[in-house]
């Protein structure tokens, strides 16, 4: 089953048990697909949907840190409710550990990178793990491994 049928259908089922919140997140969802979807005119591959999902799980986690700086507590519950069951249709995140090492084995193919050809290796490497790390996470241990 495609990530989009599997959206599709747990809307149903929300809409089905009453669930307000998850029918809430998950009809967001299924419009900022269905927007990429229009803008191409085509169906979307897997990849571009997978994409679309991590940035709206991005734009919870942006909005999350903002609603803390700003004391707003009961925004940001909201928005880590919502974050929670955007998670469970994105592939299992990777650790710090474990894109540390995927860092370490690209730099051991590739040779060390210069700084100012950083943004390209980490473009790399985030093409190679697909939506399974968050991009600041990675750039931030591709910075350490690069200045070291």
């Amino acid at each position: 089953m495609s990530l989009f049928n599997k959206i599709e259908s747990d809307l149903q089922d929300s809409l089905k048990k009453g669930d307000e919140l998850r029918l809430s997140v998950l009809r967001m969802l299924k419009s900022d697909i269905m927007y990429e979807k229009n803008k191409t005119g085509k169906d979307l591959p897997e990849e571009k949907i997978l994409e679309t999902v991590s940035r709206a799980a991005k734009r919870r986690k942006e909005s999350i840190t903002e609603f803390d700086k700003a004391g707003r507590t009961d925004l940001s519950d909201k928005e880590k409710s919502e974050l929670l069951i955007i998670e469970e249709y994105l592939p299992k995140q990777l650790t710090e550990s474990e894109i540390s090492d995927i860092v370490e084995e690209f730099i051991l193919k590739n040779g060390k990178p210069q700084s100012s050809e950083s943004g390209r290796f980490i473009g790399m490497i985030m093409k190679e793990l697909k939506g399974r790390a968050d991009g600041s996470l990675v750039k931030e241990i591709v910075s350490k491994k690069i200045s070291n």
